[in-house]
């Protein structure tokens, strides 16, 4: 059964160019900053042609989410997607897999922010910035709209100086960029998942349906722009990254862009990446604990969370329990994981999440379609085959992560069979 698109709990403030400014929020910076050193380890120069599949997959994904998004636009993405497609227990799977993978994201982007700034005092950095990112939130999703435009537009300015830097520094050379068949396709394939990690965040847009204008029109148009400038950027950054120093480099560098741009003539740009990194890491962790903050409250909606996190503040507006809640389990993640382990995890579960999407959107009329059924095909094998050639304690860890949450919901069901 379709969402009425007049029906929502929350306020509908959001037009196009805010849904694609948060979709740009999620993404720029992820990669270049937190993902691509464990992808030149995985592939060396292989990275751009897994940075090509993991954008691929990414665009199946958005194209089922945006056509699921029109039709269902309410809080919650694939939560809610998957219960009105395929059944009550794989929205629930949706819903478990993203808000446990989006939190460990939500880490790794925290921890991001404290290497970049201090390496030093990296935890206690990182718990203050999802500290006053969650009270940012809280205030209400304009404030989040109005600051992520502003952290997008500072990120894109920094990452064109480590374009400038990278690539004019006197250091750079084609030689650099050779053997993208290193490591074989398993690890070009290893790469592309966790490069995936990177374009995961234009779903933000789609989890914040019931705060959208006019859904039905701007979540389609708003999910394939924010994909197609994010792409063109980490190409961009990527090329420019591995021309300078090679990916031997990027690979043993906690912060590669800054390596890239210290080894040629204008490193005095250096702590501009720094700082860049440290701001493109704080948008992504900004448009996290909303994304998970909104799915968490859908379940609660259904009773599939504690029904405490199904409050919508008087005056803000915004499922605030949940907000606050999802702020304190990132901030207690941060203390005790470090950022490639928060990475791979995270993307097993991403992907998992996504595999659902598609296969829901498999399931639509042609009626409800606005691009071709094979594109959400395609995104089910492309999913499954990037989280299997993860390394493999993600995996492992993911598996056990989805079969507790399984449990879970078989016990709770049980109970209310019961009842």
């Amino acid at each position: 059964m379709s969402i009425p698109a007049g029906h929502s709990r929350l306020s509908r403030r959001l037009g196009l160019g805010d849904a694609v400014v948060i979709g740009l929020g999620s993404m720029i910076g992820a990669g270049v900053f937190a993902a691509i050193g464990p992808a030149a380890r995985a592939a060396g120069t292989g990275l751009l042609v897994g940075l090509a599949i993991a954008g691929v997959v990414a665009f199946c994904n958005a194209t089922s989410s945006a056509e699921l998004a029109a039709l269902y636009p309410a809080s919650g993405g694939t939560y809610v997607y998957g219960r009105e497609r395929l059944g009550l227990f794989w929205g629930y799977l949706a819903g478990w897999g993203f808000v446990v993978g989006k939190t460990a994201s939500g880490a790794a982007m925290a921890l991001t922010v404290g290497a970049y700034a201090a390496p030093s005092w990296q935890r206690p950095i990182a718990v203050g910035a999802v500290a006053g990112l969650t009270a940012v939130n809280y205030r209400g999703v304009r404030k989040t709209a109005a600051l992520t435009r502003v952290i997008v537009a500072i990120v894109l300015a920094a990452l064109g100086l480590v374009v400038i830097g990278a690539l004019f520094g006197g250091q750079a050379s084609a030689d650099n960029i050779h053997g993208l068949a290193v490591g074989g396709w398993r690890g070009v394939l290893q790469s592309a998942g966790l490069l995936f990690f990177a374009f995961a965040g234009y779903a933000r847009i789609a989890t914040l349906g019931e705060e959208v204008e006019d859904p039905a029109r701007t979540i389609p148009k708003a999910i394939p722009r924010a994909l197609a400038i994010t792409l063109f950027v980490y190409l961009l950054v990527a090329v420019s990254a591995l021309a300078a120093v090679g990916p031997a480099a990027l690979a043993s560098s906690s912060a590669p862009l800054a390596t890239a741009v210290r080894a040629g003539d204008l490193a005095a740009l250096t702590p501009v990446v720094r700082i860049g990194g440290c701001i493109a890491a704080l948008g992504v962790l900004l448009s996290l604990i909303a994304g998970v903050s909104r799915t968490a409250f859908a379940m609660a909606a259904d009773r599939e969370l504690p029904a405490s996190l199904d409050a919508v503040h008087p005056t803000y507006r915004v499922p605030h329990r949940a907000e606050i809640t999802v702020g304190i389990l990132v901030a207690g993640l941060v203390l005790v994981t470090d950022l490639r382990n928060a990475i791979g995890f995270s993307s097993f579960c991403v992907l998992t999440y996504y595999a659902i999407a598609n296969a829901a959107a498999w399931t639509l009329l042609p009626a409800q379609r606005r691009w071709p059924r094979w594109l959400a095909g395609a995104g089910v094998i492309g999913c499954v085959t990037l989280a299997f050639t993860l390394p493999l304690r993600s995996v492992l860890i993911g598996l056990a992560v989805l079969a507790t949450g399984a449990a879970i919901w078989k016990m709770h069901h049980r109970r209310r069979r019961r009842r």
